[in-house]
């Protein structure tokens, strides 16, 4: 029983982002047959040293040895936090989302292995299964949900969605090569590789090999509007570009408001809730005002030769509401399309179907991006990662046209 629970607690630290495997479960098994598993602190030191890695897995692991492996004075310490504490005291832990979520996912999985209770013969047979229903409905729902109106439960439902999922690499950060790589199938045969196949074979030639174009990750370098109108949205975009860092996608993320800040350092962080607090204390314009164009000529100045090298594709979120009167938007997005290999523009305005480009910085902006797409729910952001913007160009010409036609007075936006 006791081998059992340590590998459910392995389960539990993997779900909670932990780089897990069974060798690691097997070696801790190992090391508490040499120590004297009736002394907590020992048992919690030997685990620590097979499933820990690096500093910062260290304070995961320990809250999760304290909540799983329950101490029997744990509800009089949780008392103690409430009480008040002296200047220089230990601060209380900190909540960790990742773990809550790992720990009821294991929770759910054994009450869905309890066997289920005798049901009398009047109870409706199809109870479960208008259950499962219930709960893929509100699954639904949350997806197609606009950012802004979520509330703070539909908050943390929405992150665990998004910390879930396995987001695969973004098809703007990908470009065939001219190299070749062996695959089961493609229009390029293989001559060598077959033949040596049919040598093997006995001289007959059953079967072909063949090789495919080599497909190589290009940068993205990603500026976030935080001002107070995209604060939601900007929000769900930064726990989207946590998880497409976890997937090792080649990203830069620069947030602007009334000044450009680089983000890289904080959401380096493992758990996303802790990036976005040092964001919120690192950004003094979060919900602030927006300065569009003098943002861009910053990072025009001071980052473009740097990140934009190496055919990078740059995505603007913003719903493109400049308060700088400067006019210098429009000159700073041409600068900005030269030095890019690509353009794309995230705008939630544009779910709105009656959405026309009347505003200074919108008409300022369509004239120099490939793509304008629209995010403003988790179905938004999924789709444009399945590969909406697989073709930028033909989705940039009802951009252009829209604002030609509103140039003349009749633009509305289908």
């Amino acid at each position: 029983m006791f081998a059992r629970n340590v590998v459910h607690f392995v389960r539990v630290l993997r779900g909670a982002g932990l780089p897990m495997s069974p060798a690691r479960a097997v070696d801790a098994l190992e090391a508490l047959r040499h120590i004297d598993i009736a002394r907590r602190d020992d048992v919690q030191a030997a685990l620590a040293a097979m499933l820990t890695s690096a500093p910062d897995e260290r304070e995961i692991f320990d809250a999760a040895f304290d909540l799983f492996w329950r101490d029997p004075d744990f509800e009089g310490k949780l008392r103690a936090l409430l009480l008040p504490k002296v200047q220089g005291g230990v601060p209380p832990p900190r909540r960790n989302n990742r773990l809550a979520d790992a720990l009821a996912a294991r929770a759910g999985e054994r009450a869905q292995a309890k066997p289920p209770p005798e049901r009398d013969q009047h109870d409706p047979r199809d109870q479960h299964e208008l259950r499962a229903h219930a709960t893929f409905s509100a699954e639904e729902r949350l997806r197609q949900r606009d950012f802004d109106t979520l509330s703070a439960g539909e908050w943390r439902a929405l992150r665990h969605l998004i910390r879930a999922r396995r987001w695969s690499p973004l098809p703007l950060a990908t470009e065939r090569t001219r190299r070749l790589k062996a695959a089961s199938r493609g229009t390029h045969a293989d001559l060598r590789a077959s033949a040596r196949e049919a040598v093997r074979a006995g001289g007959d030639w059953t079967q072909w090999k063949f090789r495919a174009p080599v497909e190589r990750k290009l940068p993205l370098v990603l500026l976030l509007d935080i001002s107070g109108s995209m604060s939601s949205y900007s929000r769900a975009v930064l726990y989207f570009c946590h998880a497409l860092l976890q997937s090792r996608e080649r990203l830069q993320v620069f947030l602007f408001g009334t000044r450009l800040t680089h983000a890289m350092r904080a959401l380096r962080e493992r758990d996303p809730d802790v990036a976005l607090a040092q964001l919120a204390a690192q950004v003094a314009d979060w919900s602030g005002g927006t300065r569009i164009g003098a943002t861009l000529a910053e990072f025009n100045r001071r980052w473009a030769r740097r990140m934009l090298g190496a055919r990078a594709t740059v995505l603007i979120v913003t719903d493109g509401l400049d308060h700088d009167a400067s006019g210098a938007l429009g000159e700073e997005m041409a600068r900005l399309h030269r030095f890019a290999h690509r353009v794309v523009w995230l705008n939630p305005l544009l779910r709105y179907r009656e959405f026309a480009p009347k505003a200074r910085g919108v008409q300022a902006m369509l004239p120099h991006v490939d793509a304008h797409f629209p995010v403003h729910n988790l179905e938004s952001l999924e789709a444009f990662a399945r590969g909406l913007s697989g073709a930028p160009h033909a989705a940039a010409a009802p951009a252009a046209r829209a604002l030609h036609s509103h140039s003349q007075g009749e633009a509305r936006w289908s």
